[in-house]
């Protein structure tokens, strides 16, 4: 059986086979066209996806996901799950779970990424009011039992990756004695602070790349915006995805901005009765410092996931992102007098001196 199209390159020629067999069906019964079948976008995991055209002028989305590296249940689960909170999802159209096929419903060609304009922060507003809508919706949706715990076995494994691939792969330092101990003490505050926060909903990746803009006519940036990207869904603390979202891991803002957008979730998420924990009800500042812990979680995990990604898997582009990272890092651990030895850590291993002064900006 011929190849559907020399669009979309495989290194496979037996999965490239067996592709076409399972497409040619789905093809003729969707009225899809299949000599436009192209890439979409590529994935930071083994994942990616194609894009191909309808007789009706729609597109749909494929799904290539190679079952020895990657497992679909989470990604048909946690749809099945934001579609019953009301988020916009890809809907399944067809899954071959064998063969890690999958056929989905297309979200458009434009992300919340893509539309930003990052030297006019307020021009963004309602972009992210509607990010928040998203965002709330989903949390409100939550029951423990229901997705993986975000728990300490995972944060640690997470924050692991920041010594064995930031620090040992790409910085060639391995921490010892002195070192060592200022590592495992950093990490063992920023774990119980984190456990201790209000469980909901995770979506792990709720960020601008991840959001899709409305593609229906005459729409404005306040409807509802797609969510991709959500099969590592967990149930966790409710301060990860807001700090995911404001300390973005390809966009940077002014605290300002931060702040503006924070307390406004804040605002909607006590008002639906999600900040009944301590004194977050009535203290925003409590709150923003729990997001700036939870932050320093992701940054430190992501930082090291970067590093992984350009050393082991060839994607270069990813590490030159790390130093966004390193500056969320420092300018957290600046703030708390208890993190002040990991500051120093860092900064020796990136070469800066001892930081005197503070200000947070754009990288």
């Amino acid at each position: 059986m011929p190849p559907i199209t020399n669009a979309v390159a495989w290194t496979d020629p037996q999965r490239e086979a067996a592709f076409t067999a399972w497409l040619r069906p789905l093809a003729r019964q969707h009225g899809l066209l299949e000599a436009t079948l192209r890439p979409a976008s590529a994935d930071a995991s083994f994942r990616r996806y194609l894009r191909l055209d309808g007789l009706s002028g729609d597109s749909l989305i494929i799904m290539d996901a190679p079952p020895a590296h990657e497992n679909c249940r989470p990604f048909v689960q946690v749809a099945a799950l934001m579609r019953e909170a009301g988020l916009l999802v890809p809907d399944v159209l067809a899954w071959d779970e064998p063969q890690g096929f999958m056929l989905l419903s297309d979200l458009g060609h434009q992300t919340l990424l893509d539309v930003i304009n990052p030297d006019q922060p307020q021009a963004n507003h309602a972009h992210y009011m509607a990010a928040l809508d998203s965002l709330l919706a989903w949390q409100l949706a939550s029951k423990p039992g229901v997705l993986p715990p975000y728990d300490e076995p995972l944060l640690r494994r997470e924050l692991q990756l920041f010594p064995d691939w930031y620090l040992a792969q790409h910085r060639q330092t391995t921490l010892q004695g002195k070192d060592a101990e200022t590592l495992s003490k950093a990490f063992d505050s920023i774990v119980q602070r984190n456990l201790a926060a209000p469980s909901v909903y995770v979506h792990r990746d709720f960020m601008p790349r991840n959001l899709m803009m409305p593609t229906r006519p005459g729409t404005t940036p306040a409807q509802q915006l797609g969510v991709l990207d959500f099969q590592d869904a967990v149930y966790g603390p409710i301060t990860y995805d807001v700090a995911s979202l404001m300390r973005d891991a390809f966009l940077s803002w002014e605290e300002d901005f931060v702040i503006d957008v924070t307390v406004r979730y804040w605002e909607k998420a006590r008002k639906a009765g999600l900040m009944d924990f301590e004194d977050w009800h009535s203290d925003f500042g409590a709150f923003y410092r729990a997001v700036e812990w939870m932050g320093l979680q992701r940054h430190l995990k992501v930082a090291g996931i970067f590093a992984r990604l350009t050393l082991r898997d060839g994607k270069p582009k990813y590490l030159a992102d790390a130093p966004r990272f390193i500056h969320y890092i420092r300018n957290t651990t600046h703030r708390y007098r208890e993190l002040g030895p990991f500051l120093q850590l860092i900064d020796k291993i990136e070469g800066f001196e001892a930081a005197s002064g503070y200000a947070f900006g754009r990288v």
